[in-house]
């Protein structure tokens, strides 16, 4: 069984990383994740005892708290972390004055004492929390070993040896680090939150008896529902009467209105900007645009990249060692100069403040987060933050032809030798799957009493009796059928009659108008080599393609072959390949990165896939190769900066050369310096 929890207050990177060890250890739980960017739980367990047990420890996991799902979410203005931070300051000024002007030390000492309190009573308190929790369930130290500990730690130990300034500004400075962090990620939850207003709340379904507002998820394929004027779409959806303007930028990021009319598709999530239009439902609300959108960025960032999973296991093993480290060097050194145990003991506590890991922990993932939230805004839905990495290094694309580069939209254009040939074309393709079917369709024809698909090449079918063959001239060949090739760039079909040819059907199909836009912009981000793979016959594809900064041809390819291609086209580089159909899985899987096509693509291309673009627009890959670099390089700025930083801060503390109020406000300062350059990744691409 499975569920997701929503929460609130889990601000940490760290405490999500204990919650999810926690929670994973409960007997009955099979896998558990606390996922503290889009502050929910998820949980796959065998039994309701192991939930009630998971419900429990998430309610008294530090000031976690379980929230109505249906409830709507309120905004967090931080005021209980304000107020600890205003009533320390209140302490802390008349302290540092007093202590500046000579006063009395116990009255100082009282002073600072109170701010310390006031700033940092929860930190102390969490600390406290965590030592029952360190042995549930087995010996979990790293339920203790946090930056909580470090902190009190650092705090306690400057008022024992008489530092209590340094004491009061430790828990204070933190404090302050804390709340600054958490708006930062609180905005990057906000650009999130905001996708889900793409969802509309009714809709107003068209009946016999008149007009009713229902909820999107009410609606059933075939109903008819009416778009007024500023209302956003509710579901995928034909337009069936009049003409209007939708504004597409929620999925697809870009500005321009988009002219539809009758028998236009339209998307939900996008807004009518011009005239009232009814439009019959095509796809269930669970299953449109929108839908995939907001599940595909909510689940992003359980797919974690390389660094994200580094990061994560280093500040399991990190925090232990420094901890070790500090006390043998509180310990260790003053056996040998005359035990100046105050001296190395502040030391200690400088080294222990600056080693605490928190930039790097919050910012990479932050990073990453932001990067899928960017893409989703430009209509480019990243699946995880893992498919990011490997887009970034993309030297070469290929992309299939039909349904990708073209718009997949067939009709018939020409038929050769009359009307009986289309007849049982028709026919035949009743039964097939490919999407060439499409053309045939509405045209009056009989029913198929049997048919075999014949992958890549056509269908077989027995029609009124006759055993029909539709198919390309290849097919023609391999049965020993007669027929002349036609000298034509577009999309032929071949029809025999008991082995007989009888004649022909050519079949339309156009370049997307943003194909060359798209591919001009795609080598502009850096991608060195673009390839097509078709099964069609190179002079066909290369009429239908011709114009496109395209490289490479590779035409007349079997579903089979493509993948065998793909191998070859890795050889160049890191290779991202766009499709959107069926037959595009196996060379999806066979590519380093895959792109669905979201609105067109079938659900078996889109479920392989690394990347769906949602508008169906080719514009977007630019902008999701410049958005997926930008995120890699300012992960590597932040684990270069925050790991020189923190190594020099940890040297000049070894040294005694920096007070301890110094250490904390170096690290603050990294780990708030580290944030910030993570969310430069909500910037314009």
């Amino acid at each position: 069984m499975q569920k997701t929890i929503r929460i609130k207050n889990l601000d940490c990177a760290n405490c999500a990383a204990e919650l999810s060890e926690e929670l994973a250890a409960i007997d009955g739980v099979d896998e558990a994740f606390a996922d503290f960017i889009n502050q929910r739980v998820k949980l796959v367990y065998r039994s309701d005892e192991a939930l009630e047990k998971c419900v429990s420890l998430i309610s008294h996991f530090e000031e976690v708290e379980i929230v109505d799902g249906n409830a709507p979410q309120k905004k967090d203005f931080h005021i209980k972390e304000t107020v600890s931070i205003g009533v320390s300051v209140l302490f802390f000024v008349p302290a540092l004055v007093l202590m500046l002007t000579g006063a009395n030390e116990w009255l100082v000492f009282g002073l600072f004492l109170a701010s310390a309190l006031a700033a940092g009573w929860q930190v102390v308190w969490n600390v406290i929390l965590s030592v029952p929790r360190m042995f549930k369930g087995g010996f979990h130290p790293g339920v203790l070993l946090d930056e909580n500990l470090l902190m009190t730690v650092a705090a306690v130990g400057a008022f024992a040896i008489g530092e209590s300034m340094e004491g009061a500004a430790v828990m204070l400075l933190y404090q302050i680090g804390e709340l600054l962090q958490n708006i930062a990620v609180g905005s990057s939850r906000g650009a999130i939150a905001k996708l889900m207003s793409l969802q509309s709340d009714s809709a107003i379904r068209v009946t016999a008896d008149g007009q009713e507002e229902v909820s999107p998820e009410d609606l059933l394929v075939g109903d008819v529902i009416l778009i007024r004027r500023g209302d956003r779409v509710p579901v995928d959806c034909k337009l069936t009467e009049g003409e209007t303007s939708l504004d597409t930028k929620s999925l697809t990021g870009e500005a321009y209105l988009r002219e539809v009319g009758v028998g236009s598709e339209l998307l939900a999530g996008c807004v009518n900007e011009g005239n009232a239009v009814k439009a019959a439902v095509l796809r269930p609300c669970s299953e449109s645009a929108v839908s995939k959108i907001l599940e595909l960025v909510e689940n992003a960032s359980e797919k974690k990249a390389k660094p994200e999973k580094f990061i994560t296991k280093f500040a399991r093993i990190y925090t232990p060692v420094v901890v070790l480290l500090a006390v043998l060097l509180a310990v260790v050194p003053p056996l040998f100069t005359n035990f100046n145990f105050p001296e190395w003991i502040a030391r200690a506590l400088n080294f222990l403040v600056i080693s605490c890991p928190c930039a790097l922990i919050i910012s990479v993932p932050l990073t990453y987060f932001s990067g899928v939230g960017t893409l989703a805004r430009h209509g480019v839905l990243a699946k995880g933050a893992v498919g990011l990495d490997v887009l970034a290094r993309v030297k070469v694309a290929a992309f299939d032809k039909t349904g990708t580069l073209t718009e997949g939209k067939f009709s018939v254009s020409d038929v050769k030798e009359g009307g009986h040939v289309l007849k049982m074309a028709s026919a035949a393709e009743k039964m097939s799957s490919h999407p060439l079917a499409q053309a045939f369709v509405g045209i009056d024809a009989p029913i198929p009493t049997s048919a075999e698909e014949i992958a890549g090449k056509g269908i077989l079918a027995v029609v009124e009796g006759k055993r029909i063959l539709v198919g390309s001239y290849r097919l023609m060949q391999e049965y020993g059928i007669e027929a002349e090739e036609a000298e034509t760039p577009a999309l032929t079909l071949y029809v025999a009659e008991d082995g007989k040819f009888i004649g022909s059907v050519e079949i339309a199909d156009r370049l997307r108008p943003e194909a060359k836009r798209a591919l001009d912009a795609l080598k502009g981000a850096g991608v060195k080599k673009i390839a097509v793979l078709t099964g069609d016959t190179e002079k066909r594809a290369v009429g239908v393609l011709g114009g496109l900064p395209v490289d490479e041809i590779c035409a007349g390819l079997l579903p089979e072959e493509k993948p065998l291609r793909a191998e070859q086209l890795k050889s160049a580089g890191t290779l991202m390949y766009v499709g959107d159909g069926i037959n595009d899985t196996p060379v999806m899987a066979a590519a380093d990165v895959s792109v669905a096509m979201g609105g067109l693509g079938s659900d078996a291309a889109i479920e392989a896939s690394d990347f769906v673009l949602a508008g169906d627009d080719l514009s977007a890959l630019e902008k999701a190769v410049r958005g997926a670099r930008k995120t890699k390089k300012i992960v590597t700025e932040n684990i270069v900066f925050s790991i020189a930083v923190k190594a020099a801060l940890m040297a000049l503390s070894v040294f005694g050369l920096i007070p301890l109020w110094a250490a904390v406000f170096g690290d603050v300062g990294v780990m708030l310096l580290a944030v910030l350059n993570s969310l430069r990744m909500r910037a314009k691409l």
